[in-house]
Parts: C-alpha cells; structure tokens; sequence
C-alpha cells in the first residue's frame, strides 16, 4: 500500500511539472501551461529578485525539462547545468515550491525581453519593437545590412532592439559583443537615440534604439 501511494505521488509530481508543458509569459507570471491537448491553467508567480539562473541554483537534485519541451527527469543540477552549457543556454527555476524543484532549460535573455515586451503590451504607442539579432563575429557586409534594415524600421517611426547573441565559446569574450554595439551607436547617431543602454541578459546583449 505504502509503495503504490509513492508511486502515485510521484506521478503527480511528473504530470504537474509536465513531460510536455510549454512556457507562456504574461506580465507578472510564468504559465506552465499542460500541452495537448490542455485541460487546465496552473499560473505561478515567481518573484524577479528571487528567480534563480544557472549557478544561484544551489538545491540539488531537480527535476528538468528541456529546451525542446522534453522531460529529462529528476537529475543532479551540474549534470542539468550541463546539459545547458551544451545546447548554449541557460537553467532557469520556474517552479521553486516543488519537491524537487523545476528547471527549464531556455534562452533566460530572451525570456526576459518577451516577459517585458508583454508587460508594455496594450499600452498607447507609437510604432513598433523591431528585433535584429547579430552574432559577435559579423562580417563587415552583414553588419552594414542590419545597420540598413534599422535605419528603415527608424524612418518609419518604430523602435530597434538589437540582439547580440553568443554561444559556446563566444561566452568567453563578452568583450567583442560590447565593441559590435558601440559601432552600432556610431552607425545610427545620425538616425536613432539610445532608448536602453547595452546590458547583458542570459546570454546576450541589448540594446535598444528608438527614431530621433
């Protein structure tokens, strides 16, 4: 009787962490939301100062869902850090109170900006957020492409977030991303001025323009 109850304990646990839940922001929360097809909403609001990434992440074991919606079960956290250095992103605790807690493994910089990007959204604005996303290591023709593509979006009132993404062993010099957005700022003096100072999210850098 004891061994069937743990069972059913433990597949409760499973089906609410979810072998198929996707993520949905929404302004002050994080939805886990049960996949297909969906029966029920659990919404559970994780505090900003208190969300913990990657190496804050001190309890071990916790259960982990992939980048890709997969289940990967109840493992240590440095195997799941890992697995998340592996796919160049990040662990992120989006259900705290469970036993054991639960870890996503996403792109937490881009996590932050849609969370964001949801919280401004319904308010009364002028144009609208384009996104250019560039890789440290952007060729001189590509860059001037991009820079091109911000200066139509600029011209037409909306405002450009600039993503500088890295991965792998681009992680090790952050530095080559921060000098790509200062030639941004030159680039676009004439057109755009800086809505939001360069600064580091997960693992990438944003900044953001807005039409002069």
């Amino acid at each position: 009787m004891t061994a069937t109850r743990e069972k059913a304990d433990t597949d409760s646990v499973a089906r609410r962490s979810g072998a198929a839940y996707d993520l949905e922001l929404t302004n002050e929360s994080l939805c886990i939301v049960p996949g297909q097809p969906p029966t029920r909403q659990e919404t559970l609001t994780i505090d900003r100062k208190l969300q913990r990434i990657n190496e804050q992440i001190r309890i071990s074991p916790i259960r982990v869902i992939g980048h890709d919606g997969a289940q990967l079960g109840v493992i240590t956290t440095d195997e799941a850090l890992q697995k998340a250095r592996e796919v160049g992103l990040d662990l992120v605790e989006v259900a705290p109170t469970e036993k054991p807690p639960v870890c996503r493994i996403m792109d937490y910089g881009k996590f932050k900006y849609q969370q964001k990007k949801r919280q401004h959204k319904g308010h009364a604005h002028h144009g609208k957020n384009k996104e250019l996303r560039l890789r440290p290591k952007i060729g001189d023709h590509d860059l001037l492409t991009k820079v091109n593509r911000a200066k139509e979006f600029l011209s037409q009132k909306d405002k450009v977030v600039f993503s500088v993404i890295f991965r792998g062993r681009e992680n090790a010099h952050v530095e080559e991303g921060y000098k790509l957005v200062e030639r941004l700022i030159k680039d676009l003096d004439g057109v755009a001025k800086l809505e939001q100072a360069p600064s580091m999210q997960g693992r990438r850098i944003v900044v953001i323009f807005a039409p002069k």
